[in-house]
């Protein structure tokens, strides 16, 4: 059965949130399709954490809804959470064996993030929440965190995955959602949001924009009129 035919492993529905006078999230839809990796992109501010905690039960939206594998987080925060027990096989998935007997903070960058990873499997949750894992890594450290939500995705967990890092959003993700001012601006593959804006020509060479243009006309408040969300 393919994924389309399934119900969302998350479905966000008018989801809004404030801090005393700042209003974050201002009315958030989405929905994430089962065993993908959905991006969630934004600027620092946009958001981004504030819905995360929503979706892990650490914090409750003013009003909308939100259903993490069918679970209410506000009226099933214990099905969200799954808990269950450490278990060794994580430390061989991620690649950590080696590792197990040494103190974490002995660990590099991206084995630190990589044994983060491993423990938000613990219970084998059908779907994970990524808040910016790559944030501060080098370049290795970040290959390494990408090849572990591959490794997710292929083996059937849906990932929601936080960045602000467009390159990071392109090379993961089936879907994009790019959240600006509390809202969902844009949503689509990333084929469909690079349509958004019209091809630029270099020496009579025609040039797809890149995400990174996409994002910047979005966010500047040049809304392109074609859509790109889900119908």
């Amino acid at each position: 059965m393919s994924t389309a035919t399934l119900a969302p492993a998350i479905r966000v529905q008018g989801v809004e949130k404030a801090y005393g006078d700042l209003a974050v999230l201002r009315g958030v839809d989405l929905e994430v399709a089962p065993g993908s990796i959905f991006a969630l992109l934004g600027s620092n501010g946009a958001g981004k954490t504030t819905l995360v905690k929503i979706l892990a039960t650490l914090l409750r939206a003013d009003t909308g809804s939100a259903e993490v594998n069918g679970f209410d987080v506000r009226d099933r925060a214990g099905d969200v959470r799954e808990p269950g027990a450490v278990a060794d096989r994580l430390l061989e998935r991620f690649d950590l064996v080696d590792a197990g007997d040494r103190k974490a903070g002995t660990y590099s960058g991206g084995m630190r993030r990589r044994l983060d990873i491993a423990m938000s499997l613990i219970g084998d949750p059908p779907v994970v929440v990524l808040d910016e894992p790559t944030t501060g890594l080098d370049p290795q450290a970040r290959i390494e965190v990408w090849k572990t939500v591959r490794q997710l995705a292929e083996s059937g967990t849906t990932v929601l995955l936080t960045t602000q890092y467009l390159d990071e959003a392109e090379h993961l993700a089936d879907r994009i959602a790019i959240l600006h001012g509390g809202r969902i601006v844009q949503n689509g593959t990333l084929d469909e949001l690079k349509k958004l804006l019209p091809p630029a020509r270099v020496e009579y060479v025609e040039k797809q924009p890149s995400l990174e243009e996409v994002f910047l006309a979005l966010v500047g408040g040049q809304v392109p009129t074609a859509a790109g969300k889900e119908s």
